[in-house]
C-alpha cells in the first residue's frame, strides 16, 4: 500500500467566496432561520459568502421565503425547479450555479448546524479538498432505523468501489476542484454521499451533534429510504447480479443432485415418483429464485434504460443570481 501523502495547507486564510448551497423541499418555515443562522456565523468571521437557495418543486411558500430573504440580502441565489426532482438532483443544481472557492451544502431544516462551518473551513485550510461533517450519535433514529442503516453502509464498503462513510450525510465542504468533479459525473440516478467519495481527493471528519429539526417533520419514510438505498446499492455495486449468479448456480447444481438422486432411486428400489406436494414445493422454490434474480436485473437494466435517454438532470423555471 501506497503512503498517503498528507494535503499541502493552503496560501489564503479563508476562501475568496464560500457558496452556502441549500436545497428546500416544503422547508418555508425555515429558510429565513437557516439564513440568520448562517450569516451570524459567517459574519462573525469575516467570511465573504454567498447561499444558493434551491426550491424542489415545493407546494407550499417555501419560493416566497426564499425571495423575502434574497428582498433583504443581494448575496442569495434562488434556483427554482420545474418540479420536484429529489434531493439528489436539487443539490447537484445548486453545485451548478455555485460560484465559491469552496462550496457547503447544508439541510434547510438546521439539523445541520451552521456553526460547524468555521471547523470545515479550517480542514480547508489545512488542504482537504473534501471535509464532512460526521454525526456524533444517531439517538434521534429508531433502533430499526439505525440497525438498517449500520448494515446498509456495511455492505456498501464490502462489496461497493467506494467506502462511505456511516455516520456522514451531505453536509459538507467541498473545495473548488471537488465541486468540479462532481457536477462533470451527470448520471440520472444520483446517490450523492457515494459520488462525493468516489471522486476521491483528501478529505476529513468534522463531527457534529444532529440538531432538532427547526420545523415540521421529515418528508423521508421507510419506504423512501428503502428506495434510496437501492439507489446507492445499484449505483455503487455489482453485488447483486453477482449473488444473482452464485444463487442460480447453487439452485442448480442441488437441483441436478436432487435429480440424480431421484432417477437412481426409482431405478434401483423402484420407488414410485415423489408425491405432488414434493413437486409444488420444488417449483415454487425455483420460480421465486428465479423471479428475485430478474428482479435484480430489472433493477439494473431500468438504470441503464434512464441513462440511454441522456436527458438533462433538471429543468429550471428562474434562476435569481445574487447580485
Amino acid at each position: 500500500m501506497s503512503p498517503v501523502i498528507p494535503p499541502t495547507p493552503r496560501a489564503h486564510a479563508r476562501p475568496a467566496l464560500l457558496s452556502i448551497v441549500c436545497p428546500a423541499f416544503n422547508e418555508e418555515a425555515s429558510i429565513a432561520a437557516l439564513f440568520s443562522a448562517v450569516h451570524r456565523v459567517l459574519s462573525g468571521n469575516g467570511q465573504p459568502f454567498e447561499v444558493v437557495f434551491v426550491n424542489d418543486g415545493s407546494g407550499d411558500s417555501t419560493l416566497a421565503a426564499m425571495r423575502e430573504v434574497r428582498a433583504r440580502h443581494p448575496n442569495t441565489t434562488i434556483v427554482d425547479l420545474s418540479r420536484n426532482f429529489g434531493k439528489e438532483i436539487a443539490m447537484t443544481a445548486g453545485l451548478d450555479h455555485a460560484r465559491g472557492d469552496a462550496v457547503v451544502i447544508i439541510d434547510a431544516d438546521l439539523q445541520h448546524p451552521p456553526e460547524t462551518i468555521p471547523a470545515m473551513l479550517e480542514g480547508w485550510r489545512e488542504g482537504h479538498e473534501v471535509v464532512y461533517g460526521r454525526r456524533r450519535n444517531r439517538s434521534a433514529d429508531g433502533w430499526l432505523r439505525r440497525r438498517t442503516t449500520r448494515l446498509f453502509y456495511g455492505f456498501l464498503r464490502r462489496f461497493g468501489d467506494v467506502a462511505i462513510p456511516e455516520d456522514a450525510g451531505d453536509f459538507r465542504l467541498l473545495s473548488r476542484k471537488a465541486v468540479d468533479a462532481v457536477i462533470a459525473l451527470r448520471e440520472h440516478h444520483r446517490f450523492m454521499k457515494g459520488v462525493f467519495v468516489w471522486v476521491g481527493f483528501s478529505t476529513k471528519a468534522v463531527w457534529f451533534d444532529v440538531a432538532p429539526r427547526a420545523e415540521g417533520a421529515s418528508s423521508f419514510n421507510f419506504w423512501r429510504l428503502w428506495n434510496f438505498s437501492l439507489e446507492g446499492i445499484t449505483s455503487h455495486t455489482l453485488a447483486p447480479l453477482k449473488a444473482s449468479t452464485y444463487v442460480g448456480l447453487v439452485v442448480a447444481s442441488f437441483s441436478f443432485l436432487y435429480g440424480a438422486y431421484i432417477i437412481a432411486k426409482t431405478m434401483l428400489l423402484g420407488d414410485p415418483v415423489p408425491g405432488f406436494p414434493t413437486l409444488v414445493t420444488v417449483v415454487l422454490f425455483l420460480g421465486g429464485v428465479q423471479l428475485i434474480v430478474l428482479g435484480v436485473i430489472g433493477e439494473y437494466l431500468g438504470r441503464i434504460f434512464v441513462e440511454t435517454k441522456q436527458r438533462p438532470l433538471y429543468f429550471t423555471n428562474e434562476v435569481e443570481k445574487a447580485e
